[in-house]
């Protein structure tokens, strides 16, 4: 399990779109943490900030671009044709050849992205709020260790949250144009939060309420609650992802 474990990290790594969510994952939120700094200083003295404790974990919702498009890459790759000479050849089909056994085939995958994932969100997070806290000083309390890691997890659970519903679509374009409409143009869970409260147990409100504080929704979760939530919408999610890769064909 270990190699294969890392012929997926390698095979992940190996992928320029992979590197593409890596860069962006890494610098939109510290770069966005920079340029906010001068507006979200006049919202806390104006006191339109719920909690200043949120900034810096605020801005990192920008990057989770970068750990959904790691997320959906390490599944399209296998369903990206592999070149004019083979019609309808795929790389699954060699990557079933070499690791027939599909389950184990897709935990690998799952650990290997989550290892990428959480690395990324890990040095994001760090960056990123060690800047907030550089630029704002006494405005802004250090960040507690447990919110820090449920930044983390939630960076984790986003990134297989994408995967397992790349695996299920079979389509990388079409799924990472949703998850990045409703990440940064409009977010139809948001909305739905303004039509009925449940809706804000939607895995990504939900994960949010494991950091933040100050979310503008109809209920108040519980970090913990949030995160019990939100890890079974993604494992609910990839058990549903592999059922449906045990049935269909390679």
């Amino acid at each position: 399990m270990v190699s294969l474990v890392h012929a997926e990290l390698r095979k992940l790594l190996g992928l320029p779109t992979a590197w593409i969510g890596l860069v962006v994952g890494l610098v939109a939120a510290p770069a966005l943490a920079v340029l906010n700094a001068p507006a979200a200083r006049r919202a806390v003295a104006d006191g339109l900030i719920r909690d200043p404790s949120d900034l810096g974990f605020q801005d990192l919702g920008i990057g989770l671009l970068g750990a959904m498009i790691l997320g959906v890459v390490a599944v399209s790759s296998e369903f990206t044709p592999t070149g004019d000479d083979t019609p309808g050849a795929r790389q699954l089909t060699a990557t079933l050849l070499a690791a027939p056994r599909r389950t184990r085939l897709l935990a690998a995958k799952a650990i290997a992205l989550s290892l990428v994932v959480a690395a990324q969100g890990l040095v994001t997070a760090v960056a990123t709020l060690a800047l907030t806290e550089r630029m704002h000083g006494a405005l802004v309390p250090p960040p507690q260790p447990g919110r820090v890691l449920a930044a983390v997890l939630y960076w984790t659970l986003l990134g297989l949250l994408a995967w397992s519903i790349t695996l299920l679509a079979r389509n990388g374009m079409i799924t990472l144009a949703v998850l990045i409409v409703n990440s940064t143009v409009v977010s139809l869970s948001y909305l739905l939060t303004k039509v009925t409260p449940w809706a804000a147990y939607l895995p990504d409100i939900v994960g949010a309420h494991m950091f933040l504080r100050g979310m503008d929704v109809p209920v108040e979760i519980p970090p913990v609650t949030a995160g019990l939530v939100m890890t079974a919408w993604v494992a609910a999610l990839i058990a549903v992802a592999t059922l449906t890769f045990h049935r269909r064909d390679a």
